[in-house]
């Protein structure tokens, strides 16, 4: 046993670091010495007694013998000795000795017998075989034939192990050698190259090895930890004759590559000078998309929502959404002018969403193409989160029926590492969308880099390893190949629910756009591009030679499509105004009115009932679920609960707890989600209650308000913002109906997701007329903490809100529901719970969506003061956008002498201040709550109200940062500029705060002695 141990380590196959410096050598330019042919039958050595039935006789007696030579005859044990030592055919068999022979004469024979290599060799010629088998399951990629230029190894290599037999000469890594190439060897079971055969001649295990995994398919897949799934591909790409297409579907095959072909031929003749990233080289992704979807509709696919970048673009409208040709073609008029509220954006980012019978499987299909801006890579978790909303409003738990298809480029594929965060999220029970189809166009180049400046890793696609998600690459150069794997991919999705990865190997015809000279930087690529027979000819031919189709039929293929664009590029010049909402790719049917528009203006009141804060209150308060035991500590909070529920107060956790708690009762369903968020990071919240005595045991008392409520989810997301706000933003996508938080763990972690805020949640709704209620909770105040847990940063959201600080808006009726329907997002920091409760049910309560971004706080969290009353959350109340000072200053205004205009937790030091020096009647104190839109009405009121009193803005934030430079021109303009306007707060700083704690308590003594000392600013008038 030990022997055989021995044995099998030493023929196991090494890897590329062990076998580089002493195996490797330059990949050859002559054609190997095994040129795979379609050939899988071999002859058997011959020997007189093998025909006919006693074949599968010998064949048991030989696998008897392979386990125990003594239990088979004497003569058979000399026959399979001699045959697997190579003797020639008709040689191996010896007539056993005579009954009466003597004892010299069996001597003779045992001599003969000893005289035969023994088992030892067999079994290491057998585990030699095995351990080939493995090194092409394992590495036969690393030669497939992947590049249609056939000037790179697409995985950026130029050796070949000696464990892949590309000559004859490297039978001798295994301790085999030519003339073992005719013997006949068992094949193990984590093979099916054999289809119905259990062993072959050696020679023929190779041959069909390199036609399984060293043609234009390369199989990446020997690192996925399930043996089940390493053998469902196996069988996909191993047995005999697989790649097998009938006439019909190559005929539908020619079919797509002529409508991906003359789509981007057509649009090169009409706007030569224009942008449109053409797909140029990998046309063959139309038809991959296509058989994708087809398999996944036969499947049981309703819905498919697809993320890509812009190269092909408008052809994956055109040929696999089916958008409107001409809808596509007007948008490069440039007298088209723009109808609908907003910027728009370029024609090679819009999304789609289309409805439609898939004409292979007869069922309705919905297509949905997201809208994404050229930060690549950025639309993947969008793409997740609205693929989880869909799933999860249809009740699709095992993503049966929606599917997501992400497309990529293959430097950023490689290079973003929002890949890698949105691969993190695929099996997560929260986030999880059972399973992603990725294709990757693989041009070979990133703009002007080359792929050895671009990636370290062998291939692009090298990232899905993470989550054992199959990478199967393939040489676009062959449709049919494309298609196979393509219809794998789709099956192993359906089969699996789990990711897959097609590398699309292809080439780019252009330059990045088609106005962009690629031979710069790439000079010998594309002189090899422009030899480079097109796709569509090279299959055209072979079809054609093997009488598939005939000339003329091809050709009237081509006529066809060409008329279409025709007739559709003529009835494009009548459009003279380009409709957004055209290309809206989610849209909400019932929502809005048939053109689009809120069905009113008005918001109603926000308030709740007595009796259904009680009840919320007392469901915050308890344990729902019998036999649970809860943490001590947790017991007093929830006792806490209780106490504040029956003196009829409520503090910031209870402020949300009853907000969530009434949407959910209202059919709303609710989605928080972020870095623990399930406890809080300030464990304040507690909405998932454990079991202390039994593991994993949990409760969510928030899922048992009523019988007929929402679910609510809460989940804990993984250490990412980018990756998981972006899949939060999807979510919120799919419905107006539902509130969607995610709340970073301290606010200034927003910054990582810098690219979701920039390019998606700020401008989403001009440049796509798509809005989005999205929730973000942003913990923020200076607590001496640090300069890394203290801003949110709020100066940079403000600073992207679109009004203008220099214009009083007309004050109307209806002013701040209109100002909430123009603006782009709503920016807020709340004093006190009911005004957060009030916030967060306008969110779904108003007739339209908008983001909202809420400054959180910290420390008011378990601030005495910071509680409201139940009289502030019943019916007829509302959130405040500004809070008026409502104390002795405000019962004598004419004696005041300053205002100071305040937001968030700073009031609570200024009140405290203002108390010790006695200042209650001279200081008016008033909060904005609702910082943006800016609320000018009662801004305007509030200085009015104080005609002789100094105006102030006060902030704990550093001078150039918070609100300061927001503000102060607006409150300029709504008091026609007539008075100054102070600024008390902290110096202007390069870093958000300081980190030593008696620095941060000087700064708030100083800048609270400016607001208050009624003579600051005396020297400055």
């Amino acid at each position: 046993m030990h022997r055989l141990r021995t044995c099998a380590a030493k023929l196991r196959p090494l890897t590329a670091s062990q076998t580089a410096p002493k195996f490797s050598q330059k990949r050859p330019a002559a054609p190997r010495t095994f040129q795979p042919i379609r050939c899988y039958t071999a002859p058997v050595a011959a020997e007189p007694f093998l025909s006919g039935t006693s074949s599968n006789y010998v064949e048991e007696m030989y696998y008897a013998w392979l386990e125990n030579p003594k239990s088979v005859h004497k003569s058979w044990d000399i026959f399979f000795r001699n045959a697997n030592a190579g003797a020639p055919p008709g040689m191996a068999y010896q007539s056993p000795p005579p009954l009466g022979a003597s004892l010299s004469g069996l001597a003779q024979v045992q001599s003969l017998v000893n005289a035969q290599p023994n088992v030892e060799k067999l079994v290491e010629d057998h585990l030699a075989v095995q351990s080939l088998i493995r090194a092409y399951q394992i590495r036969g990629h690393h030669v497939a034939q992947l590049d249609p230029l056939g000037i790179m190894d697409a995985d950026l290599d130029s050796v070949v192990l000696s464990d892949l037999i590309t000559s004859p000469d490297k039978l001798g890594f295994y301790g085999l050698d030519e003339s073992d190439l005719d013997k006949v060897f068992r094949l193990p079971t984590t093979t099916f190259i054999g289809g119905n055969e259990s062993a072959l001649p050696l020679r023929e295990i190779i041959r069909r090895l390199e036609m399984a995994y060293c043609q234009h398919i390369g199989v990446e897949f020997m690192f996925i930890n399930d043996l089940d799934q390493c053998q469902w591909i196996r069988e996909k790409f191993e047995k005999p004759g697989v790649m097998q297409f009938t006439l019909e579907e190559k005929r539908t095959l020619l079919a797509r590559m002529v409508r991906s072909t003359r789509f981007e031929e057509f649009l090169q003749r009409k706007w030569s000078s224009e942008k449109r990233f053409g797909l140029e080289g990998s046309e063959s992704l139309i038809p991959a998309l296509k058989t994708i979807i087809d398999k996944s509709s036969e499947n049981g696919v309703e819905t498919v929502i697809m993320g890509m970048p812009h190269r092909g673009r408008l052809n994956v409208l055109a040929n696999v959404i089916r958008k409107e040709l001409e809808q596509i073609f007007c948008q490069f008029d440039s007298k088209l002018e723009a109808a609908d509220e907003g910027s728009g954006d370029v024609k090679y980012h819009l999304g789609m969403y289309h409805r439609r019978i898939n004409r292979v499987t007869d069922r309705n299909i919905t297509l949905s193409l997201v809208a994404n801006p050229s930060h690549l890579e950025a639309v993947d978790p969008v793409v997740q989160g609205k693929t989880k909303a869909e799933q999860f409003y249809c009740g699709d738990t095992d993503g049966n029926r929606v599917l997501s298809i992400l497309m990529h480029g293959d430097a950023a594929f490689a290079g973003q590492g929002i890949v890698y965060e949105t691969f993190h999220l695929s099996d997560l029970p929260s986030y999880t969308t059972h399973g992603t189809v990725h294709v990757v166009v693989n041009n070979q180049i990133g703009f002007t880099t080359d792929p050895r400046m671009a990636r370290s890793s062998p291939y692009p696609t090298d990232v899905a390893r993470v989550v054992n998600a199959p990478i199967f690459h393939v040489n676009a150069d062959d449709p049919e190949a494309v298609v196979y794997v393509c219809n794998v991919a789709a099956e192993w999705r359906a089969t699996f629910h789990k990711d897959v990865v097609v590398d699309l190997v292809s080439y780019r015809r252009n330059g990045h756009n088609e106005m962009d000279e690629p031979m710069f930087t790439q000079p010998l690529m594309y002189k090899q591009i422009k030899k480079q027979k097109p796709v569509l000819q090279k299959y055209a031919e072979k079809l054609i030679a093997e009488g598939a189709v005939t000339r003329q039929e091809y050709e009237e293929e081509i006529s066809k499509y060409d008329k279409i664009c025709e007739e559709a590029h003529a009835r494009s010049k009548d459009e003279k105004i380009m409709h957004i909402k055209h290309w809206l790719d989610s849209p909400w049917p019932g929502f809005f009115t048939l053109d689009g528009q809120p069905k009113s203006m008005t918001c109603p009141s926000t308030g709740l009932g007595e009796e259904d804060l009680g009840h919320i209150g007392q469901v915050a308060s308890s344990v729902p679920v019998e036999d649970f035991t809860i943490h001590g500590g947790l017991s007093r909070i929830l006792k806490g609960r209780g106490e504040m529920i029956r003196n009829r107060t409520v503090d910031w956790a209870l402020g949300e707890y009853m907000a969530f708690g009434s949407l959910l009762k209202e059919g709303i369903h609710v989605r928080l989600s972020g870095q623990d968020v399930e406890r809080g990071t300030f464990s304040h919240r507690h909405h998932v209650l454990h079991d202390q005595n039994v593991d994993k045991r949990t409760c969510i008392p928030m899922n048992h308000i009523s019988a007929n409520q929402a679910p609510y989810t809460v989940c804990n997301s993984s250490l990412s913002e980018y990756g998981v706000l972006g899949f939060e933003l999807g979510f919120a996508m799919a419905s107006p109906n539902a509130l969607v938080l995610w709340e970073a763990q301290f606010g200034d972690f927003h910054n990582t997701a810098q690219a979701i805020i920039d390019q998606f949640i700020c401008p989403g709704q001009a440049k796509w007329v798509r809005q989005n209620g999205i929730v973000l909770l942003l913990p923020h105040g200076m607590e001496g903490m640090g300069p890394e847990h203290s801003s949110a940063r709020p100066e940079r959201f403000l600073q992207m809100c679109n009004d203008d600080p220099d214009v009083l808006p007309k004050i109307s009726e209806d002013f701040a529901v209109r100002q909430l329907y123009d603006c782009n997002w709503i920016v807020v920091n709340c004093s006190n719970p009911a005004n957060y409760f009030h916030v967060l049910r306008r969110q779904i309560l108003q007739p339209f969506r908008k983001p909202l971004i809420i400054f959180t706080p910290k420390s008011l969290l378990r601030h005495p003061e910071a509680k409201s009353s139940f009289d502030d959350m019943l019916p007829g109340t509302r959130f405040l956008r500004l809070i008026p000072d409502n104390g002795a200053a405000a019962q004598a205004p004419e004696g005041v002498r300053r205002v100071i205009f305040c937001t968030g937790k700073v009031y609570y030091e200024l009140t405290r201040e203002r108390k010790t020096r006695g200042l209650e009647a001279q200081v008016a104190i008033s909060r904005i709550e609702q910082l943006s839109p800016f609320p000018f009405d009662l801004v305007k009121a509030e200085a009015e109200k104080y005609p002789e009193a100094e105006l102030v803005w006060c902030q704990e934030e550093h001078k150039n940062q918070g609100y300061y430079d927001y503000v102060k021109p607006r409150i300029r303009t709504t008091i026609e500029r007539t008075r100054p306007v102070w600024y008390a707060g902290r110096d202007p700083a390069a870093a958000p705060a300081t980190g030593n704690k008696n620095a941060h308590l000087q700064e708030l003594k100083r800048f609270l002695d400016t607001a208050l000392n009624l003579d600051s600013f005396q020297s400055r008038v």
